[in-house]
């Protein structure tokens, strides 16, 4: 079975502008234009030093010692926002009218930031993606054509499922935040979920830290996504499992009254060495198969967002997946997962 596995490629590529030098764009948005083709125009970052030394490892020829002077280039160019949460609704405004931006995720560090976002972006006619780009990995991309494709049929089951160690201490700035597990692991599920059947009516949700990880706010959820009487979604994390590979696990479970199909996201476990991803997938004609995948979560799905973002541009591809416009409902898909925890349990009747 042939599913799709890639984005296609632009015709041509036009140059980025990217404000921002941390590891996100050391360890995946440069390997990633490095690969596609991507001229980089030119780098900026408040820390100038940190910016001229990434550029000298990465041969960009330009580093703007302003935010202004990075903007000058107009619509020509995109522009990959690589900032912490809290400064990207500030850095928008800065951005020329009319252009295409690719931001990083989360949009926002809160709902309301979310949609102080959304306004900026309708207000200076910005073309704005949020970089969820799980939904563009190779065994997602697949999940997705096999769902239109009809092969599992009326899709009945998602359920996500992880339990594995996460170093959590090779993020220290995490320590202290307030929301933390729905908030910069999980959201990349729900916008998966999303991408794929919509937003939900509601959720049930619980989220909570662990004394094994004391110093982050929470590293356990469970929630369930009210998608009605017949699909049933479910999701189960616990990133404190620290007994051995032999359990661990990571894992996407869409089941259909036709098919269904398994994965394995790879790149949490043994975390940050990582594994395969996986795909495997059965029918009602046929025993479980693993379909071979063309390359995983890290750095592939990079190369599939941007692809997206590069093809819309141009006008090759009619709609940026990950619009600010549709990634709202993601951001208020884990603001209401934060609300539903702060509600109390349904009593037990009294005998």
């Amino acid at each position: 079975m042939t599913l799709m596995q890639s984005w296609p490629k632009p015709s041509r590529t036009t140059p980025t502008v990217i404000i921002g030098a941390g590891s996100i764009v050391v360890d995946a948005h440069l390997p990633t234009y490095k690969n596609e083709g991507i001229p980089v125009a030119g780098l900026f970052d408040l820390n100038q030093e940190r910016a001229q030394e990434v550029a000298s490892e990465w041969g960009v020829d330009k580093v703007f010692t302003t935010l202004t002077e990075a903007m000058q280039h107009g619509t020509d160019v995109i522009y990959d926002l690589a900032l912490p949460p809290a400064a990207i609704a500030e850095t928008l405004r800065h951005v020329p009218e009319d252009a295409t931006v690719l931001i990083q995720k989360p949009m926002g560090s809160n709902f309301d930031q979310a949609k102080a976002i959304l306004q900026i972006c309708r207000d200076r006619n910005l073309k704005a993606g949020i970089n969820f780009q799980l939904r563009f990995s190779p065994q997602m991309l697949a999940v997705r054509d096999a769902i239109q494709q009809g092969v599992l049929g009326e899709l009945l089951e998602i359920e996500m499922h992880l339990n594995l160690k996460t170093p959590w201490e090779l993020w220290p700035f995490l320590e202290g935040l307030e929301r933390i597990e729905i908030a910069v692991h999980s959201i990349h599920y729900l916008d998966l979920i999303r991408s794929l059947v919509g937003t939900p009516k509601g959720v049930f949700a619980r989220t909570m830290g662990d004394p094994r990880s004391a110093n982050m706010a929470q590293t356990r959820t469970s929630a369930i996504l009210d998608y009605g009487d017949k699909l049933r979604c479910t999701l189960t994390l616990n990133h404190n499992h620290d007994y051995g590979r032999k359990f661990q696990e990571c894992l996407f479970r869409f089941e259909g009254d036709k098919g269904a199909i398994v994965t394995q996201i790879g790149v949490n476990l043994n975390y940050p060495k990582g594994e395969p991803d996986e795909l495997w997938l059965a029918t009602k004609e046929q025993e479980w198969q693993q379909i071979p995948l063309e390359g995983s979560w890290f750095l592939d799905a990079f190369s599939g967002i941007f692809r997206n973002a590069q093809r819309f541009h141009i006008g090759e591809d009619e709609t940026l997946e990950t619009s600010v416009e549709n990634c709202i409902d993601t951001m208020a898909l884990v603001e209401a997962c934060f609300e539903a925890n702060e509600l109390p349990s349904h009593p037990l009747p009294e005998a």
